[in-house]
């Protein structure tokens, strides 16, 4: 992980992973998708922790948060 990322939401499944990597990277904004799966353990810690996290640099914190609600908000209509 870079050493300025923090851990900015947690991602529900991996559709949402994927709708906010493509709404980043069309923003220029850094950061990456860590998916909380585990070959050796099935995929088990998905189900305690979520599919995964979105880490970036935490100036970018709302940024990032304003987006996903957005998605969160075209999903629920």
């Amino acid at each position: 992980m870079k050493k300025d990322f923090v851990k900015i939401l947690k991602l529900d499944n991996e559709v949402e992973a994927q709708l906010m990597k493509n709404s980043l990277e069309e923003r220029n904004i850094p950061h990456m998708v860590r998916s909380y799966h585990d070959s050796a353990y099935d995929g088990i810690y998905q189900f305690q922790k979520g599919w995964g996290v979105i880490l970036a640099p935490e100036s970018f914190k709302e940024e990032i948060m304003e987006i996903y609600n957005d998605i969160q908000h075209l999903d629920n209509e």
